[in-house]
């Protein structure tokens, strides 16, 4: 996008009325946020939703000024844009209807990996909270996924830094503009998650941290993804937002059960409680639910761990496999006598114990 374009896109979102639906309807018929500009009130009235009062404010210029404060700032820092039309942006987030128009991202921020989740929870993270999550994650690492939380406190934290102690990408989505950090306190992680990830925000340099950017940030934490994980939430709370939100886009939801006297297991039971999350205990639960596989390469090598302990369903299977070789799952599970889908998760927790790996064909072979 070059600069004039750019600078009338700003100028466009800076105008009172113009929201991601409206703007969208706007550059779908011009073409372009300079044609828009440059389109007789006659033709914009004619598109579906856009009243004379609108296209009045069309024709204020005042927004330019503030588009080119802006467009000096985004200069000035390097800041990388994902405008909504573009291959860089999030491709779930893009069939969201209300996605944003243009972001704005700093860091190595790339979305080319399929598996993106989100995590989040209570600001006020539990011990088993955070061991759960920490876990999680280590499971997860061998897929290579993209973590996404919101840097704030508790299990956003959390989940960034547990992502950066296995090097996965890691996502920040923020509830203000790109010139500060909230909390404060979190300055310290922004130089590591910018070498292997970064943030995320569709909010101007002009725009603080209030509390209705949070909510509306959300809708980004759960478009983009194809997971939401809700790790601990009280009976209210921000996450159940997002939650709610993901299963508005029609993306899966996890939430971790907790004990009933509980606070922050309320949330989470009341969402496995309605159907709205799956139960989650284990990273085997989402890798089944989602259907992840393994993408292995030449230097990729799952290796056996020592002393690893397997159930005794997993070690009939061992067995069955050292015996027999690589078979297909549905033979696996006829000779072992399981039901497939128990035998599918069974050799999903196998391969997370280092003693398979699959191959080509749904088959598996022991290491």
């Amino acid at each position: 996008m070059n600069d004039t374009e750019l600078l009338h896109l700003l100028a466009l979102l800076k105008i009172e009325g113009v929201g991601d639906i409206v703007a969208k309807k706007l550059l779908n018929h011009c073409g372009s946020a300079e044609k828009i500009f440059q389109t007789k009130p006659s033709f914009l009235s004619a598109i579906d939703g856009i009243g004379q009062v609108l296209i009045k404010k069309l024709k204020d210029k005042s927004v330019f000024k503030l588009a080119e404060s802006e467009l000096k700032f985004i200069k000035d820092n390097t800041i990388n844009l994902l405008y909504y039309q573009d291959e860089n942006y999030p491709n779930r987030l893009k069939h969201c209807i209300d996605a944003p128009v243009l972001m704005f991202a700093s860091g190595n921020v790339n979305f080319n990996n399929r598996k993106i989740i989100s995590i989040v929870g209570t600001r006020e993270i539990t011990s088993y909270g955070s061991e759960f999550c920490k876990k999680l994650i280590e499971d997860l690492a061998l897929f290579n996924p993209i973590i996404v939380s919101g840097f704030a406190y508790g299990v956003d934290i959390v989940a960034h830094k547990t992502a950066m102690d296995y090097n996965l990408q890691t996502i920040g989505v923020i509830a203000h503009g790109l010139n500060q950090v909230y909390p404060k306190v979190h300055k310290k992680y922004v130089a590591k998650m910018e070498e292997n990830g970064g943030f995320l925000t569709e909010f101007w340099s002009t725009s603080n941290p209030e509390k209705e950017n949070f909510v509306k940030r959300n809708r980004i934490v759960a478009g983009m993804s194809e997971a939401t994980i809700v790790i601990e939430s009280a009976e209210k709370g921000g996450s159940l937002i997002t939650a709610n939100l993901a299963n508005d886009y029609n993306r899966d939801v996890f939430a971790v059960p907790g004990r009933i006297s509980d606070k922050f297991s309320q949330g989470c039971n009341n969402l496995i409680k309605t159907q709205r999350a799956n139960l989650l205990t284990s990273a085997v639960d989402l890798i089944y639910i989602l259907n992840w596989e393994f993408e292995q390469n030449d230097h990729q090598v799952i290796q056996k761990k020592l002393f690893v302990s397997l159930d005794n369903e997993e070690q009939k299977i061992y067995n069955y496999l050292q015996q027999q070789g690589k078979q297909e799952l549905d033979t696996i599970a006829l000779e072992c006598g399981f039901p497939v889908f128990r035998t599918s998760s069974f050799l999903v927790n196998m391969e997370l114990k280092g003693v398979i790996r699959p191959l080509p064909g749904k088959l598996f072979e022991s290491i």
